[in-house]
């Protein structure tokens, strides 16, 4: 692995030479790496390295881009269960949710890589004789990437392809739990012969890095990945320059059952989308909003499948559930949890860290549930990014739709039913952007955008044809020949 910022295609050390170390969250007294605690003088560096790099990069046909794009993507594909290491040892998934997670960044490359190809301009008829008019997209220049913890690999993968394809050059600045995962994403491309200065890397706070990568006039978008406070601050600062934005932010994503749904598949959805990767995507399901008839019942075959979860190490084979990741992380679920206490939630199950044997030198919490739970407490309301389910009792689907709704958050949502007009009115009326009828609310592909409204997204969505569409602008020509 390489350990150092990535700057001009050269792995450099911070200018000032200061580091931080890594801890593994299943095992807090193992050290995965030793990375640079940048300065703006660092981030700066990398955005003149991709100033330079930009005139050539832009110049380059996007067939020439996308060859360099694909060997990388090829080397993706031989790397799995090496990258799946790293995003386990820094981040805890399991090694099959690790590699899940890159081969859904394959599908993702993949796809983006023929978006570029395909991004043409458009001729339109002009009402003068002898005049061709026509429209074209053209890239931004230097782009910021901020990507997060959760998912490190994918997100790079979602953003960086798009922006790559259309001519943009970029500097990652990765999560700093995270720090090896993105440094391997930039060696795939470092190793396809990308051009010096086309993508760049820098490690360290976000405090630190994020103020000088946005509010540097040089840096024409940022893509940013993370929670929503981060999320508006990225935004207000951009403003200052008229710097494009594209937010994806924090989540609180219903799952609905309604009377008539098939409660073992509810159920499932409900234990798998709240308790993979430890609660902690973006799209996990954290209320579960359960039609009064059927409330105890769907509860008790919840409670049956979320007891056989094995949390562990997520080296181990049979683990099914790894760490929250880092102690911050552990620290914010459990004041959650016992927020929920207090306000008078009922805990049907887990709700502490757990501490037996090599467990309790990790960032292990069991997974939870409350029931009893009303619209205005902190575990309905807030994003808890953790294996914390609330279970709320509606009246139907109106009442449903209604609490829902009733949060500042507007990523993802389900609905469980076999009555089509009720699945139909309820996509119509779900404030989210992305929702989703007996399929869990994690449920993605990449052919179509991602992003959310309200206060979880802002700006174009990612993948899809936005994915491309965010990294360019338009240019209009009028050409007189006769």
């Amino acid at each position: 692995m390489r350990e150092g910022n990535y700057i001009n295609g050269k792995w450099v050390a911070s200018q000032e030479g200061i580091v931080y170390d890594h801890r593994n969250p299943a095992d807090l007294t193992q050290i995965t790496g030793t990375w640079p605690r940048s300065t703006a003088v660092d981030a700066r560096s990398a955005i003149q390295a991709a100033l330079k790099a930009f005139e050539g990069w832009r110049r380059a046909t996007v067939y020439r881009r996308a060859e360099c794009l694909r060997k990388a993507l090829s080397l993706m594909r031989e790397r799995i269960d090496r990258i799946a290491a790293v995003i386990t040892a820094e981040n805890g998934k399991t090694l099959a949710e690790s590699r899940a997670e890159i081969v859904s960044a394959i599908k993702e490359m993949d796809y983006q890589i023929n978006e570029g190809i395909r991004l043409g301009g458009r001729i339109m008829p002009s009402e003068r004789e002898g005049v061709l008019a026509y429209g074209v997209r053209v890239p931004l220049g230097v782009v910021a990437v901020i990507s997060p913890w959760n998912f490190p690999f994918n997100v790079p993968s979602r953003k960086i392809t798009p922006a790559l394809i259309t001519g943009n050059t970029c500097i990652l600045k990765p999560a700093g739990l995270t720090p090896g995962v993105g440094a391997e994403f930039v060696a795939l491309f470092e190793d396809a012969g990308l051009p010096e200065g086309v993508l760049n890397f820098v490690t360290g706070c976000g405090d630190v890095l994020g103020p000088a990568l946005v509010e540097d006039p040089a840096v024409k978008a940022v893509t940013f990945t993370g929670s929503t406070d981060v999320g508006v601050g990225i935004h207000r600062t951009a403003a200052k320059n008229l710097t494009r934005t594209q937010l994806e932010m924090g989540g609180k994503n219903p799952l609905v059952v309604l009377a008539d749904a098939d409660l073992d598949e509810a159920a499932e959805a409900a234990a798998v989308a709240a308790y993979a990767c430890a609660g902690q995507w973006c799209t996990s399901t954290s209320r579960a909003i359960v039609e009064q008839s059927i409330h105890d019942e769907f509860v008790a075959m919840l409670l049956e499948r979320v007891k056989k979860i094995k949390v562990g190490k997520g080296t181990v084979p049979d683990t099914t559930m790894g760490p929250v990741c880092g102690k911050g992380q552990l620290a914010g679920v459990l004041e959650y949890i016992q927020k929920g206490k207090d306000q008078g939630a009922r805990l049907v199950v887990g709700g502490s860290q757990i501490k037996d044997d090599e467990l309790a030198k990790g960032c292990f919490i069991e997974p939870t549930i409350f029931t009893d739970v009303t619209c205005d407490m902190a575990i309905a309301q807030e994003e808890i990014f953790g294996p914390v389910l609330s279970v709320i009792r509606a009246t139907g689907l109106d009442d449903a739709v209604d609490i829902a709704n009733h949060v500042r958050f507007g990523l993802s949502s389900s609905v469980y039913t076999k009555d089509i007009e009720k699945a139909l009115t309820f996509v119509e009326r779900t404030e989210v952007g992305l929702t989703h009828v007996n399929i869990p609310t994690a449920f993605k592909e990449p052919q179509l955008s991602f992003g959310g409204v309200k206060m979880s997204g802002c700006g174009l969505p990612e993948a899809g044809d936005t994915g491309v569409e965010f990294f360019t602008e338009h240019k209009v020509a009028y050409i007189r020949y006769r």
